[in-house]
């Protein structure tokens, strides 16, 4: 009888364990949630004793900034009124390294700082030196006539007799370096001289001279230390809560975040709103699709087909109007009112008739439509592409002799695309502390819980085989037991089952 009571010590003793397993994975089910929650939470908020603190402030990921110039293959025909040609030349990529400085914590649950950005050539990355020359359109020189325009014809006649005197015309041959970082030019004194609040710059002038080792704009942000609800959201940008560039309080709006981070718990409802300082306004990305990215679940947003969309066609952009077709956004009120306008590359996703009017032009999605790669749970960037086209109105002004015959036509200028994607030590830690671990936790509550049912279910086995049929109709007296126990490899369930007495081993 002692290997009975054995086996039943060791059938309680699961029972028990199982009915331990199960309870705890009943109450993980219940309290993992929360206890994920929570240190996402924690992790996410900008606090200098959270997970993603260091990331905030100095972005581990690598950024790179691939620039496509359009080369002018025909100057002097568009001057006579031909249509432009232009062949795209490039990447030319830069590594661009960011960092925070003047954070300061204030009393209302916000922060405020400061981000500055730095660029170096990535020759061995790039198709070309920062030394190759092409033919561009003088900004300087058409932006300075369109804004003529209405002036009287003797104001037209002095520009035409400075422009010849200063040997300015409307298309110029530079390097690489000297379009994106500055050259000299002489009109650039003339005007500071005699027009000192024109341009912002007064030195030379460059696409991304005023960029260069710069900051873009004071930031105040919500840290969701007090109140989660506002993480991450935008207070104020530069001391205020709405811009003044544009002809309505909603496109006036700040709206969004800073563009790093977004609250977490995202859902396919969830849209991207976030506060551009080089697009002088907020933007809103909507969901696409569910993706992986290195084991990493993450939701992909992209830009809505009404993000550039005149008036016309979606009512709430009508005040970033004045406009021209749809698809392409006027940026004059907040770049020093020369005619630039922000698009997709090759005007992708705007009026045909757009890239129809310059030749080599080649709009497609797969190249020229940009998206970003979030994490759901946390709302932290995983992989981004960002693709913008920068791009000048131009046109003959009667009284201004540069501008020749030229038709009327938005000329693209360049197009850039800002990537970066997690990676090495960064991406580790953040799969380990807020994907792998909620994830084991996860799995932990319903292992337990089914293997807690399992091991309940072996002592009711056990009992309903111990009240087998052998059981119900006779037990065996005294004098019929065997006069030894059984052996260690006599099964137990079996003698007690048959009734029949073990004959004694020889």
């Amino acid at each position: 009888m002692g290997s009975r009571a054995r086996a039943r010590r060791a059938v309680a003793v699961l029972g028990f364990a199982g009915l331990l397993c199960a309870v705890l994975g009943a109450v993980m089910i219940v309290v993992v949630p929360t206890l994920i929650k929570q240190q996402v939470l924690k992790n996410v908020r900008i606090d200098p004793s959270s997970l993603s603190f260091n990331m905030w402030k100095e972005i581990p990921v690598p950024f790179y900034l691939s620039i496509y110039f359009f080369d002018i293959v025909n100057p002097e025909a568009i001057l006579l009124g031909e249509k432009p040609q232009v062949r795209e030349r490039g990447p030319y990529v830069y590594r661009e390294f960011r960092h925070k400085s003047n954070i300061t914590f204030n009393g209302n649950d916000t922060v405020s700082f400061l981000e500055y950005r730095s660029f170096q050539f990535q020759p061995d990355k790039s198709h070309g030196l920062e030394s190759d020359y092409i033919v561009m359109p003088n900004i300087l020189v058409l932006a300075a006539a369109m804004m003529m325009e209405n002036k009287p014809m003797s104001m037209k006649l002095i520009m035409t007799l400075a422009f010849s005197t200063l040997g300015e015309r409307a298309f110029m041959n530079r390097t690489i370096s000297e379009i994106m970082w500055g050259y000299d030019d002489p009109l650039i004194h003339l005007i500071n001289k005699y027009l000192p609040d024109v341009f912002p710059f007064k030195g030379k002038f460059g696409l991304f001279a005023e960029l260069n080792n710069s900051n873009s704009g004071l930031f105040t942000v919500f840290t969701g230390v007090k109140d989660f609800s506002r993480i991450h959201l935008v207070d104020k940008w530069n001391g205020l809560s709405k811009v003044s560039f544009w002809h309505s309080d909603q496109c006036n709006m700040i709206n969004g975040t800073s563009g790093q981070m977004w609250a977490p718990f995202m859902t396919p409802e969830t849209s991207l709103q976030f506060y551009s300082p080089e697009a002088c306004r907020s933007m809103n990305l909507v969901y696409k699709e569910s993706g992986m990215f290195e084991g990493i679940p993450t939701y992909r947003f992209v830009a809505p087909s009404t993000l550039f969309a005149n008036g016309s066609v979606y009512a709430p952009n009508e005040g970033f109007c004045p406009c021209l077709e749809s698809g392409i956004q006027n940026i004059s009120t907040c770049r020093f009112n020369a005619p630039l306008f922000l698009s997709h590359p090759h005007f992708y996703n705007a009026d045909p008739v757009l890239a129809e009017a310059v030749l080599g032009l080649h709009p497609n999605q797969e190249e020229h439509s940009l998206f970003l790669d979030v994490h759901p749970v946390t709302g932290i960037p995983m992989n981004c592409s960002v693709k913008l086209q920068l791009s000048l109105y131009i046109k003959a002004i009667k009284g201004i002799g540069q501008t020749g015959k030229i038709e009327p036509v938005v000329l693209p200028l360049m197009w850039f695309e800002e990537s970066g994607a997690m990676e090495g030590e960064p991406l580790q830690t953040f799969y380990n502390q807020l994907v792998l671990m909620p994830s084991v936790l996860h799995y932990a509550q319903y292992v337990l819980l089914a293997l807690g049912c399992v091991l309940l279910l072996i002592p009711i086995i056990y009992q309903i085989r111990s009240q087998g049929p052998g059981d119900a109709t006779s037990q065996p007296s005294t004098a019929a037991q065997p006069d030894r126990l059984p052996g260690s490899c006599t099964p137990l369930l079996q003698d007690s089952l048959s009734g029949q007495p073990t004959s004694p081993k020889v």
